[in-house]
């Protein structure tokens, strides 16, 4: 059973499903939502690679809505600084957990009214991929 919890600067989701399944499964969702993935990073294979240290599957998406990146930073170019939306995606015993970057929160320093609707509208979309995952 997957749980939709909350923290002031993210959104989350537990999904009784392993790592690599449930990650197909993020990026489909986001698809849903008008989100691509425009990086993704393994941080699994990169602290293996880099210090030669284990870890579990962890991966950072960059998530991009080029409609709403768009009007973002035609209000502010200073908003690309909290562009793409961060997702992270991380094994944790036999479920794996999603969080995403709240966009309000993470647009609120940049104090520009302008960016208020754009960080709504895409909140609401990427709750809409969340609840998608835990539908």
């Amino acid at each position: 059973m997957s749980r939709v919890l909350s923290k002031s600067y993210a959104m989350e989701v537990v999904l009784p499903l392993p790592f690599e399944r449930a990650l197909a499964k993020v990026k489909a969702a986001l698809k849903t939502q008008g989100f691509g993935t425009l990086t993704e990073v393994d941080v699994q294979a990169t602290l293996k690679e880099k210090l030669g240290l284990e870890f579990r599957p962890y991966a950072i998406l960059g998530a991009c809505n080029p409609a709403l990146s768009s009007r973002a930073l035609a209000a502010e170019l200073e908003a690309g600084l909290v562009l793409p939306c961060n997702v992270v995606v991380y094994e944790e015993g036999d479920s794996t957990r999603v969080l995403i970057a709240d966009p309000v929160t993470m647009m609120a320093p940049l104090e520009r009214p302008a960016l208020d609707e754009v960080a709504r509208e895409a909140k609401v979309r990427l709750q809409s991929a969340l609840a998608e995952l835990t539908g």
